[in-house]
């Protein structure tokens, strides 16, 4: 047992990572107390599959704080998603979604949505057939109760309040998670948001496509500094085009899904080029290419799993790889458990389960790791 692997972004740690070798795998376990660590045995840990988290009673510099998962190589998921959300036609029911983008999904397995052509955040519990509005579904508009196609949202744990790429209302609102808030307060303006991305150091990353650059805000701030692209649009490795979803790390790195290029990139801290880290050899549908990559997410150990939403399929991207692998969808355009229709978010639980925007069908879909 090593206690050496220790992970933590705050001086006041409740928890610390155990690491205990079985078989080939080295597993890490959270343990909360030291009294824990009696009752944690190598013939129980290895049926289970456990995965890196941070864990801190006070996160200072990382607003984002739900659990990001190391994901092992070997890991497998279900082939058959479950619809969580949606998945009962295009309209404005609460059982019901109609566009939707990007998601959030929290510590508890609650699952936030910007349901896009509802003019609305909504939000799906666990195990619920309905969703609950917790945000705009006041009509669309430009009142600050209200959302003209919102496009992303993320949860800042600090001030426990949603953040909202509000699209076409050119701004990104902030609205307070705690009962009775009617409406939400302008972050920032004036800017064609698409994608938002949280990173330590209390910093809020924001795509714009329209300008084909990302945006690096101090949390509450106005001027945003250019961390990716803003050279133009093209192919070149210091442009975007397009870039739609972000995600940032510790180190301030940043990756963006530049859709029309058909790859994602990634921009170390104070770049002016970025490298190609996925896709980059065209529009196709061969393992070494994208087509129109939409959501994405990075673990802990620089993996990506990319909605490659023109192929209908999710990809894992293992960092440094030439090419991906095929984990969900991958069927054809479809309805299926097993297929997909132009998919949007992305995103992991704490668990390691994967959770898909079906964007044309109307639907997010887990499919659970094995």
């Amino acid at each position: 047992m090593n206690f050496s692997n220790f992970h933590t972004s705050s001086s006041s740690v409740t928890s610390v990572l155990l690491v205990i070798p079985v078989g080939l795998v080295t597993l890490t376990v959270p343990v909360i107390s030291s009294t824990l660590i009696g009752a944690v045995t190598s013939s129980v840990l290895a049926k289970l599959l456990i995965f890196t988290y941070f864990i801190s009673s006070s996160i200072s510099g990382g607003p984002r704080s739900t659990a990001i998962p190391n994901i092992p190589t070997s890991a497998r998921w279900s082939q058959n998603g479950v619809t969580v959300a949606g998945g009962n036609g295009r309209e404005k029911a609460t059982n019901q979604l109609m566009d939707p983008q990007g998601l959030f999904v929290d510590d508890d397995q609650t699952i936030v949505i910007s349901d896009m052509s509802n003019h609305r955040i909504v939000q799906w519990k666990k195990g619920e057939i309905n969703g609950q509005v917790i945000a705009g579904g006041n009509g669309r508009g430009n009142r600050l109760d209200q959302f003209n196609q919102p496009t992303d949202v993320v949860i800042d744990k600090e001030t426990d309040s949603l953040i909202i790429c509000d699209c076409k209302n050119d701004r990104v609102v902030r609205w307070l998670r705690r009962s009775g808030t009617t409406q939400g307060e302008i972050f920032i303006d004036t800017i064609a948001c698409w994608g938002l991305g949280m990173g330590d150091q209390r910093n809020l990353y924001v795509s714009d496509p329209k300008k084909d650059e990302v945006r690096r805000y101090p949390i509450g701030g106005k001027n945003g500094t250019i961390v990716a692209g803003g050279n133009g649009k093209g192919p070149g490795l210091n442009q975007l085009n397009s870039p739609n979803y972000i995600f940032a790390n510790r180190q301030q790195t940043v990756y963006a899904s530049d859709s029309r290029n058909h790859r994602v990139m990634k921009w170390h801290k104070d770049a002016k080029e970025g490298i190609a880290v996925a896709g980059g050899l065209g529009q196709g549908n061969a393992l070494t290419q994208l087509s129109l990559p939409e959501g994405f997410f990075v673990d802990t150990s620089g993996n990506l799993y990319i909605a490659d939403s023109a192929n209908n399929r999710v990809l894992r991207w293992l960092q440094a790889a030439k090419q991906g692998t095929v984990i969900a969808g991958g069927n054809g355009e479809g309805s299926a458990v097993n297929q997909f229709h132009c998919q949007r978010g992305l995103f992991f639980d704490r668990h390691g389960n994967l959770y898909v925007v079906d964007m044309t069908n109307q639907r997010v879909q887990q499919f659970s790791i094995e």
